[in-house]
C-alpha cells in the first residue's frame, strides 16, 4: 500500500479526523466511543461534505452513528432554531423499536446542544405528537405510517427538510412501505441530502436508491447477506411438535444469559412465551398485538436483565442493540432469507461473541436451503438428521408439556437431554403467565428517552 494511503487509513481510525463538531466529539468521548467502525470511518467524511450516500453494512456495525454524527455536525452549524411545524432532518425506520433506539442514540450524541430530537410512532397519542411538532423539530425519527397520519392532519410540513435518512430501507420495502415512501418523497424539497442504509441489497432496494439518490457515494464494508464473523451458527433438525421441548433444553443450559427467540407469527410468539413462563423461565414477548407501552416496558426489562428470555416476531429483528444478548434461537425459520441475517445479528454485538441456533422442521427445509444459498455456505448441524425435501410437518402441539424429551444435541450449543428439571427455572411453583406475555417489568423501566414527551 502506498505511504499516502496508509497515512489516510490511520487518520480515519480516529473520530477526531472525520470532520465532526467539537461538541459531538465531546459526547462521543463521554460515551466511551473513541474509534470509528469501518462503516463510520468510510461514510462520515462523505456525509459531512454533503454527498448522497448508499451505505451497506452488517447489522450491529454502527450505522446509526454513521449517519447521525455528521447530520448533527451539519445541524449544529446551522445556528438557529427550526420554524413552527417544520423538520430539518427526517429519519425513517420500519419499526417502533428501531425508531426508539435511533432516537435514544441521536439524543445522546446531541447532549448539550440546542438540537431538538423527537420520535413519532404508532401506538402513542397522535394529539401529543402534534402538539410537540407545532414548536418545530431539528431531528424527527418516524415510522412511515405515523408520519403520513401527521402529515394528513397538517401537524407538520416537510418543505424545509433538507436531510433524509432511510434506515433499514430494505425492510421498509419488504413490509410494504414503498407507496408510503414515494408519497413522503413527493413532499420533500428536491434540494436535499439523502442517505440510505441497509444490511442487504435486494433488487427493489437498488431501484429505490436510483430514484432517491443523486450521484451517490456507495460505501460497502461487507458483502450483503453475510452474518458477522463472531456469530457461531448452528442448525438443529427436529419436528415442529418437539421444538418447544428442545428450546427449553437449550435455555436450561445457559441460565442467566440473555436470549432472543424468533417466531413467525404474533399468535405463535404469545403462545410460546406463555408456555415458557409456565415452565418457569423468566420470559417476555413483543409483537404487533402488544401496545406500545407493553413493548417498551418489556424491552426495558430485557435490557436490564430483569427478564432473560425475549420471544419476538421480526419486529425485533432489526435495530435492537443489546450487547448482552448471548443467544438467538430461530424457533421458526424466516421465509425471507435476508431476515435470518438480521435476526442472528441481535447477538455478537459490540465486539462480543454470540451463538445462533436454528430449529428446522420438515416443512422448513426449503427455507433453510434458501438461507444457505444467500449466505453461500452451509450452516453447521448440531442435532438431528436433515429431513427429506417435502417431508411431512410433524405438526403435533406441545400441549403444555414440561420439557424433558429431545432429539439429541451438539455439545458446543448445549443440546441433549436435560437431567431432571431444566436449569434457569425459577424456584417454587410456576406461576400463571402474565397478560402481556411474560414477567411484568417494573414501572420504573418505562421512562422515556430524553428529548421526548410522554405519549
Amino acid at each position: 500500500m502506498p505511504v499516502d494511503g496508509l497515512h489516510e487509513r490511520r487518520l480515519l481510525e480516529n473520530f477526531d479526523n472525520l470532520g465532526l463538531s467539537p461538541l459531538v466529539l465531546g459526547n462521543l468521548a463521554a460515551l466511551g466511543l473513541t474509534k470509528p467502525t469501518p462503516i463510520q470511518a468510510q461514510a462520515i467524511p462523505h456525509i459531512v461534505e454533503g454527498r448522497d450516500l448508499l451505505g451497506l453494512a452488517q447489522t450491529g456495525t454502527g450505522k446509526t452513528a454513521a449517519f447521525g454524527l455528521p447530520m448533527l455536525t451539519r445541524l449544529i452549524a446551522f445556528g438557529k432554531r427550526p420554524a413552527p411545524k417544520t423538520v430539518r432532518a427526517l429519519i425513517l425506520a420500519p419499526t417502533r423499536e428501531l425508531a426508539t433506539q435511533i432516537a435514544d442514540n441521536i439524543t445522546a450524541f446531541a447532549q448539550g446542544s440546542p438540537i431538538r430530537v423527537f420520535r413519532v410512532v404508532g401506538g402513542a397519542s397522535i394529539n401529543v405528537q402534534s402538539e410537540r411538532l407545532a414548536r418545530g423539530v431539528d431531528v424527527l425519527i418516524a415510522t412511515p405510517g405515523r408520519l403520513l397520519d401527521l402529515l394528513d392532519r397538517r401537524a407538520l410540513t416537510l418543505s424545509e427538510t433538507t436531510y433524509l435518512v432511510l434506515d433499514e430501507a430494505d425492510q421498509m420495502l419488504d413490509i410494504g412501505f414503498i407507496h408510503a415512501l414515494r408519497k413522503i418523497a413527493r413532499m420533500l424539497p428536491e434540494n436535499r441530502q439523502t442517505l440510505l442504509f441497509s444490511a442487504t441489497m435486494p433488487k427493489l432496494m437498488s431501484e429505490l436508491a436510483d430514484s432517491y439518490l443523486k450521484e451517490p457515494v456507495r460505501v460497502q464494508v461487507a458483502p450483503p447477506g453475510q452474518a458477522a464473523e463472531k456469530i457461531e451458527q448452528a442448525v438443529h433438525f427436529t419436528t415442529q411438535g418437539e421444538k418447544a421441548t428442545l428450546l427449553a433444553e437449550y435455555l436450561g443450559k445457559h441460565p442467566g444469559e440473555l436470549a432472543i427467540i424468533f417466531n413467525r407469527t404474533k399468535h405463535g410468539s404469545e403462545k410460546l412465551a406463555k408456555l415458557l413462563d409456565g415452565w418457569g423461565f423468566s420470559v417476555g414477548a413483543i409483537h404487533g398485538n402488544k401496545s406500545q407501552g407493553q413493548r417498551e416496558r418489556t424491552l426495558a426489562a430485557f435490557r436490564a436483565s430483569e427478564i432473560q428470555v425475549l420471544v419476538a416476531t421480526d419486529v425485533a429483528a432489526r435495530g435492537l442493540d443489546i450487547p448482552q444478548v448471548a443467544h438467538v434461537y430461530n424457533y421458526d425459520l424466516p421465509n425471507v432469507p435476508e431476515n435470518y441475517v438480521h435476526r442472528i445479528g441481535r447477538t455478537a454485538r459490540a465486539g462480543r461473541d454470540g451463538k445462533a441456533v436454528a430449529f428446522c422442521a420438515p416443512l422448513e427445509m426449503a427455507d433453510l436451503r434458501s438461507i444457505e444459498k444467500m449466505m453461500k455456505k452451509p450452516i453447521p448441524v448440531v442435532g438431528g438428521q436433515p429431513h427429506a425435501e417435502g417431508a411431512g410437518s410433524g405438526m403435533s402441539k406441545p400441549a403444555g408439556r414440561r420439557p424433558g424429551g429431545g432429539n439429541g444435541g451438539g455439545k458446543s450449543f448445549g443440546g441433549g437431554k436435560p437431567q431432571g428439571k431444566p436449569q434457569g427455572q425459577r424456584q417454587g411453583k410456576p406461576h400463571a403467565a402474565k397478560a402481556d406475555g411474560g414477567a411484568r417489568p417494573p414501572k420504573r423501566a418505562s421512562r422515556r428517552p430524553k428529548g421526548e414527551r410522554a405519549a
